[in-house]
């Protein structure tokens, strides 16, 4: 069963119900795996590791041993991780249309003039809050195609344009960001495009996939830049899911018996996950309507399948939030202590360090510390997913502090 907690402005939900792994359930996110992965991403001339930064005194401050983020702005010079994905997947369906193994090709060799000759000029298509679509318009550009991007409703006109620089065709929709998927399909259908798309369904699972194992470089780079400093706790965002399942695939997969806590955060209003695990039945759960938070990235209500077959069996607990979380942890990151390194992290990248602060500061969230054995002994890992993708929200809050706690 599950037990759960509610706490203003946060509502926690643990997940003490472990159906366990069988050995092929994470192979996609093995060591093996990931390693072709990486091997495939680093001949592009821009791939460098993002940083990872120990913000020693953030720990000091809240009583913890360590604090690591990595820090998904300097991605591909696109401020954010999505590229990843978007990049890996692309290439792959170009690699099956050459009949070749993704390991054997190189960036160089997809948009030569030789493989387009036998691909013929393709478009891809998606749906985006803005990051993933930013991604999928690069990569499709850095590889001599098109793409089409979809964004849901009330999306920013800066993210907007951030796109239509990348060289692809964009627009808004006035339809959620499920609704929008959903309208991607059916553009792609009827027009012969590929679509690029983060979220599975029955006849839609390679793609979705790829993306996932795209993401997984970054768990890869991360473990590394610890230096055998294995993180006690793992606090992932999740917005479909696919992202977290993929980190949190990894994570197990390495570590194994030794895996850390594995914590699920999410906004209030689009909090699918969250309500999947505090359900009594343990199905999966759905929110619909326009889900509106500053956490764009992570404004999706159903949960990517593939990802909630692996969150479901390795996730500790799930943890939704309200915006104040967010924009707090982006002030946090934006203003640290003396002698911890500044990061900028927009709003979906900035709410586990804005979770993480709130839960040790808080003094009537003991018992959830002590649930998660959280304390001087812990050793934190986050991510900061993005950058200020959208740079006058990003000052509204940081700023002139709007949605402060107090």
């Amino acid at each position: 069963m599950l037990e759960r907690v509610h706490q203003e402005p946060l509502e926690y939900t643990t997940n003490i119900l472990k159906e366990g792994f069988h050995a092929e359930s994470l192979s996609e996110f093995s060591v093996g795996n990931v390693e072709k992965v990486l091997q495939f991403q680093i001949t592009n001339r821009r791939y460098a590791r993002t940083p990872l930064v120990r913000l020693t005194n953030l720990a000091a401050h809240l009583g913890v041993e360590d604090i690591y983020i990595k820090d998904e702005a300097q991605r591909f010079g696109l401020n954010a991780f999505k590229v990843l994905g978007g990049v890996y997947a692309i290439a792959r369906y170009l690699a099956e249309k050459l009949n070749r193994d993704i390991e054997t090709l190189s960036f160089a060799e997809l948009r030569s003039a030789e493989s387009k000759k036998i691909t013929g000029e393709i478009t891809f298509v998606a749906a985006t809050d803005g990051n993933h679509g930013r991604g999928v318009a690069w990569a499709a550009h850095e590889l001599g195609h098109n793409a089409i991007i979809y964004m849901p409703k009330g999306s920013s006109q800066t993210r907007l344009q951030a796109i239509r620089d990348e060289g692809a065709a964009a627009e808004i929709t006035q339809y959620n960001y499920d609704e929008s998927v959903r309208l991607v399909a059916v553009q792609a259908e009827e027009n012969g495009w590929v679509m690029i798309q983060d979220t599975s369904w029955s006849g839609y699972e390679k793609i979705p996939l790829w993306i996932m194992q795209g993401y997984a470089v970054l768990a890869k780079e991360a473990i590394e830049q610890m230096h055998e400093q294995r993180p006690s706790h793992l606090l992932l965002q999740a917005g479909v899911g696919s992202f977290a399942g993929a980190i949190a695939g990894y994570f197990v997969e390495y570590y194994r018996e030794h895996r850390p806590k594995i914590i699920i955060v999410e906004p209030h209003s689009a909090n699918c996950f969250y309500r999947s695990f505090a359900a009594a039945d343990h199905t999966v759960k759905t929110v619909d309507g326009e889900m509106n938070t500053i956490m764009a990235g992570l404004a999706c209500g159903e949960p990517n399948p593939k990802a909630w077959s692996i969150l479901k069996r390795c996730t500790d607990a799930a943890i939704s939030v309200d915006d104040r979380i967010a924009a707090l942890g982006m002030r946090i990151l934006g203003n640290p202590l003396r002698g911890d390194e500044r990061l900028i992290s927009g709003e979906s990248g900035a709410v586990t360090t804005g979770v993480l602060y709130y839960l040790m500061k808080e003094h009537s969230l003991q018992n959830v510390r002590d649930q998660l054995g959280l304390g001087f002994e812990s050793r934190i890992m986050l991510i900061s997913t993005e950058g200020d993708t959208d740079q006058e929200h990003y000052r509204e809050i940081v700023w002139e502090g709007a949605l402060s706690l107090g």
